[in-house]
């Protein structure tokens, strides 16, 4: 079942202020539970991890940033009917 713009949209958004934080929270508890390791191997992890994340989403955020494909375009460059105004958005 695909999503549509609307919904991917929403779900980014909910991704990107709920989802990222708890998930920077859960890998530097994780990390924590480990003795420190050497700098390297730390970094390491932390760069995994900080891939690891968008793996599962990487559908849901593809096309966000480009106009909605659903919207229908204006015939008529954008001026509404009823006044001869353009529209606002």
């Amino acid at each position: 079942m695909a999503l549509s713009y609307k919904a991917r949209r929403r779900w980014s958004l909910f991704i990107l202020v709920i989802g990222m934080p708890a998930y920077i929270v859960l890998a530097v508890t994780v990390v924590n539970w480990l003795e420190r390791p050497p700098i390297l191997v730390e970094l390491l992890v932390y760069v995994v991890l900080g891939i690891a994340w968008i793996l599962p989403f990487r559908f849901i955020f593809l096309g966000i940033g480009k106009p909605d494909p659903e919207e229908d375009a204006p015939e008529d460059g954008g001026a509404d009917e009823s006044d001869g105004e353009p529209r606002d958005r």
